[in-house]
């Protein structure tokens, strides 16, 4: 898969051999009640070292099941196939104990709930410390000084103070440094960062991706955005997977997704966006409902909710085409016409953020 990286953010990284995660086929399905239904249909990604990757989807498109399932975290009915290389070693089929030892230490994940991914009886600092420890061989007192290094890190104020207080004692953009702090403690290779910015109100948001940025920049690590919000795509991605029913339908630069989009799915998406330079009686909205799991129509699954659909979309499921460094599961990729919101684009990757 093309490593072709946006010029939007100064210093993006590069790719020029095997990329830090390459994902290839991987396909998740759960057994319930004798049946086998399929959260994931073929995932294909690449990340490289100090590149932020951005995955977009509706919830239940399969965007954060798919990460799960690349780090072995899904439930004992899940079936996982296909192929997930971290560094050219594979981590699909390996084994629970050698996962653990690559989970936190290689790569790290940042949850969607920070409260959730904190012990409510151990302090802040005592939590960050033993995720030192694990992969570590250091003494206690030298875990909790790099706890209180890790929190004055993410710009947590009065840093040995707040290391021993609990969770409850830290507001909600506080716990989410916590566990970023955490997530960091071992200096990954990989962090992915789940939703990061859910539950949070909009100044809090914009810190905490500033903290991601800042991190990602001073470590050299790469980052994975698990998103549904297009405003931290355009401010802070190098490039962008939208995924849809458990497959990338489209793949490509920021600033090619934004300007140009090839598959109708995104376009949908960007033209959804409120935009304050227009006066509308109603907001755009893209038709119907994504698919239940277990129940996708024939062909491509998008076909019952898209205005250029015909006969072969029902029919038959669009392989995801290169079209030059970027990617779409399209039939019509290469004719659809003119996208109309590329001045929206054009406001979004200048400012950051998709209110102009």
């Amino acid at each position: 898969m093309s490593a072709q990286l946006s010029s939007v953010r100064s210093g993006a990284a590069e790719m020029p051999g095997e990329p830090l995660l390459s994902i290839r086929g991987l396909r998740v399905g759960f057994r319930k009640a004798g049946s086998q239904f399929e959260a994931v249909r073929g995932i294909d990604l690449d990340v490289a070292k100090g590149e932020v990757l951005g995955i977009v989807g509706e919830s239940g498109s399969g965007k954060s099941v798919g990460m799960l399932a690349a780090l072995g975290l899904t439930s004992k009915n899940a079936v996982v196939t296909g192929s997930v290389r971290f560094k050219g070693d594979e981590l699909v089929g390996k084994p629970a104990r050698e996962m653990r030892k690559i989970r936190g230490a290689r790569i790290a994940m940042i949850f969607q709930d920070p409260l959730s991914s904190l012990n409510p009886v151990m302090t802040v600092g005592a939590q960050i410390a033993e995720a030192v420890r694990l992969h570590q061989r250091v003494t206690r007192k030298q875990a909790m000084a790099r706890a209180v290094d890790l929190l004055n890190l993410v710009s947590i104020p009065q840093p040995e103070r707040r290391a021993s207080q609990y969770p409850h004692e830290f507001s909600g953009g506080m716990r989410q440094r916590a566990v970023i702090a955490m997530a960091v403690a071992n200096d990954p290779d990989l962090l992915i960062a789940d939703e990061p910015t859910t539950a949070l109100d909009v100044t809090v948001q914009a810190q905490i991706l500033a903290v991601l940025r800042s991190l990602q920049e001073r470590l050299g690590l790469g980052l994975v955005l698990i998103t549904h919000d297009l405003g931290v795509v355009a401010g802070h991605a190098d490039r962008v997977a939208v995924v849809y029913s458990g497959r990338v339908v489209e793949q490509a630069t920021v600033s090619e997704l934004f300007a140009d989009p090839r598959h109708p799915y995104t376009r949908g998406l960007i033209a959804s966006i409120p935009n304050l330079e227009e006066s509308r009686e109603r907001l755009f909205s893209i038709d119907g409902a994504p698919p239940a799991l277990g129940s996708l129509p024939g062909g491509c699954a998008f076909h019952p909710r898209c205005i250029h659909a015909e006969a072969r979309c029902r029919e038959q499921d669009p392989p995801l085409l290169d079209l030059g460094g970027r990617f779409s599961a399209c039939h019509f990729a290469t004719t659809l016409p003119p996208f109309h919101g590329a001045s929206l684009a054009a406001a979004s990757l200048e400012t950051g953020s998709l209110t102009p």
